[in-house]
Order: C-alpha cells, then structure tokens, then sequence
C-alpha cells in the first residue's frame, strides 16, 4: 500500500508527544515539496490516521510554500487541521480526547512527482485496503 513511497530516497521521520513543540521536534525539509503520514497506536493497534502533503505542480514545476519556515515543515507544523487551527495546537487537542500519546510522521520528498497526485494514490490505495480513508482524513 505504502510501498510506492519508498523509491523517494530523501525521507525521514520523527514522533511528536502532546507535551512536545511540534516545532522543534519536526525536522521534514522546509524548502521540500511532498508527502507524510501519520501513525499512532490505537488501542494496541498501529494505524495510519492522516495522510497530506505539501507543494503542488504548475506548469510542469514544483511549487512549495514559502522560503524560511516553509515546505513540508510549515505544512506539518501550521497547517490547518480540525477547522482553522494549525496542527501545532489541534494535533495535542485532538490527542488527549483520543488518548493518543504520541505520533510518529513519515514524510517524503516527492522530488519531481506532483505530491498532489502522490497523496491522491495513496489514499486511494488505503482505501481500496481498508475500505475508509485514515480517520482524520475523513473529517471535513
């Protein structure tokens, strides 16, 4: 489901607590374009909860976010989620109403591949899967 992901040779990952500065522990590229999943163990069970992405192409280049804190990073850590919020407050919100300790984020720079089109595969592939997008993903 996830393997297409790994012919991106520029990727990493980190974990972020609720206690924890999304800021600080974040370390996806800020002058990168691409894609980054979100796990948790629910449960007792590992599960993919968000899919997203950042950059988009036009006219055959990639476009990413501003310079500085910018890219995946600015994406990761002010992106809105959960309405207007930027995660760096909803993410630890959303965490202790679930009882989530910790996530773990996988990102991906796309290099030339649309992190538009990349993300669209993926959350097609885990749905065909799983038979529903990741959770938060399905929240409008």
């Amino acid at each position: 489901m996830l393997e297409q992901l790994e012919k991106y040779t520029h990727r990493g990952h980190f974990v972020f607590r609720r206690t924890d500065s999304l800021k600080d522990v974040c370390n996806a590229p800020d002058n990168k374009s691409g894609v980054y999943v979100v796990w948790t163990t629910f449960r007792e069970q590992r599960v993919i909860v968000y899919i997203g992405r950042s950059g988009r192409m036009e006219n055959g280049v990639i476009v990413h976010r501003k310079a500085g804190l910018g890219g995946m990073k600015d994406r990761l850590v002010n992106g809105h989620q959960f309405g207007k919020v930027p995660r760096k407050h909803s993410w630890p919100e959303v965490m202790e109403y679930f009882g989530l300790n910790e996530l773990e984020v996988y990102w991906y720079d796309t290099e030339n591949d649309d992190p538009v089109q990349v993300e669209h595969e993926i959350l097609a592939a885990v749905k065909e899967e799983y038979g529903q997008l990741p959770p938060w993903n399905a929240i409008p």
